[in-house]
């Protein structure tokens, strides 16, 4: 017998459902449905090479999974830079601050702790951040992410302006420490 001060249960619906098939067009573009019935498949560049400054459309998180670099630019414009980050287990980016740039970071994958503050020396934010967290920095904050995971941690960063010179490509961490000594 059913107990009269439960609450009915709710049908098990899936998370994440197929778009259906479209049935009007587009608003602004007549010819555009609203939903495409299959994934549009958008080819992701080879590593090394940067698509900026042309228009550019990229699935950001499959670019950023398939990333085996510590860093790669992605797109380089006149105001704007996005590259792809991978970070060892243990690593760091390595403590820096960027007099006139802000940066967006999001994680991909993997999990850090995030370290900001006014000086080398005084970093007093410190927040973990996972998956499909976003941080901000702005210009001049010194700061650091470490994995402190048990995987290679994946992310991508936005600087405004460019940060890194069109085309740049570092394998690994000691390689990009030497490069940005010179």
């Amino acid at each position: 017998m059913r107990n009269p001060l439960s609450v009915p249960r709710r049908p098990h619906r899936p998370h994440h459902r197929p778009h259906p098939e479209p049935t009007r067009p587009h608003p602004q573009h007549p010819t555009w449905p609203v939903h495409p019935p299959h994934p549009i498949p958008i080819p992701i560049p080879p590593h090394g090479i940067d698509q900026g400054p042309h228009p550019y459309v990229v699935d950001i998180e499959k670019a950023t999974l398939q990333n085996e670099n510590f860093r790669t630019t992605l797109w380089t414009g006149k105001h704007l830079q996005t590259t792809l980050m991978k970070i060892e287990v243990g690593e760091d980016i390595g403590l820096e601050a960027h007099p006139h740039v802000d940066q967006f970071l999001r994680i991909e994958e993997g999990q850090a702790l995030v370290m900001m503050g006014s000086s080398a020396d005084n970093l007093t934010f410190r927040q973990p951040a996972f998956s499909n967290f976003a941080i901000f920095v702005p210009a001049g904050t010194w700061h650091n992410l470490i994995n402190v995971g048990g995987e290679p941690l994946k992310l991508y960063s936005i600087y405004a302006p460019p940060n890194h010179p069109k085309g740049t490509v570092h394998r690994t961490k000691a390689i990009a420490e030497k490069m940005e000594s010179h």
